[in-house]
């Protein structure tokens, strides 16, 4: 089948800001008696909902965190996005040269996912279309919050192809029968990222958005062998 849906996450995909929440949520759980390191964030929770993060901290601390833990951790990330947060390099550009019905389905709230594609300049281009883990049950690797996409889009999920930076993001779209390019050209990426992409089921993993309309054309076409590292 042929495409009729482009599904972005939005944290190392859309936005350079993985890397900024790592930094908010090390400071907010250290503050909380959680002492935890950005790099330890970024190993243990990438492409996580802060919901399900939650949940496995409180879990191993045996009490739960505050009842303001999110807005403070959410307000920690947006001073840091105030000054530090951009667009992954390239971006723009590509959304515009899709020519294909596109959506964002990201972990974060609706709020984050706003503020962070308005600090990038990308809110326009991808408005109103824009689906949050909090409107599904499960997050990611859960196939929920895709197939939720999906659906309100109008579109069958085999006909779709996600654009994900993390494994869990990754595990999820496969999850949901959708085609996975994975994208590795964050600064929060690490060597051998791309690897763990393609294992977790990516069909594709590059690094640089300039490729993307590309891709998703030799996707769409059927061009494109079961697997192609760029």
């Amino acid at each position: 089948m042929n495409l009729d849906l482009v599904i972005f996450d939005c944290d190392g995909v859309l936005v350079d800001s993985e890397v900024i929440s790592c930094r908010a949520h090390a400071e907010t759980l250290t503050r909380h008696g959680y002492p935890i390191t950005e790099e330890q964030v970024l190993h243990r929770f990438l492409g996580v909902s802060d919901r399900e993060a939650r949940m496995i901290i409180e879990r191993e601390i045996g009490r739960a965190l505050p009842g303001d833990f999110e807005a403070q951790v959410k307000e920690a990330t947006l001073k840091f996005y105030a000054g530090d947060l951009k667009a992954i390099a390239g971006v723009a550009a590509a959304i515009a040269a899709i020519d294909l019905p596109k959506c964002v389905a990201s972990s974060g709230t609706p709020e984050k996912i706003r503020h962070g594609l308005e600090c990038a300049g990308l809110y326009e281009q991808l408005a109103p279309h824009i689906f949050s883990g909090t409107q599904v049950k499960r997050g990611k690797p859960a196939p929920d919050l895709f197939l939720f996409a999906a659906r309100q889009m109008g579109v069958a999920a085999e006909r779709c192809v996600v654009i994900e930076d993390s494994v869990p993001g990754v595990t999820g779209a496969r999850a949901a029968g959708m085609t996975v390019l994975g994208f590795h050209g964050g600064s929060h990426c690490q060597p051998g990222h791309a690897d763990k992409l393609r294992k977790a089921g990516a069909a594709v993993v590059f690094d640089d958005m300039r490729q993307l309309p590309e891709l998703v054309r030799r996707v769409d076409s059927h061009q494109w062998p079961a697997r192609l590292s760029c």
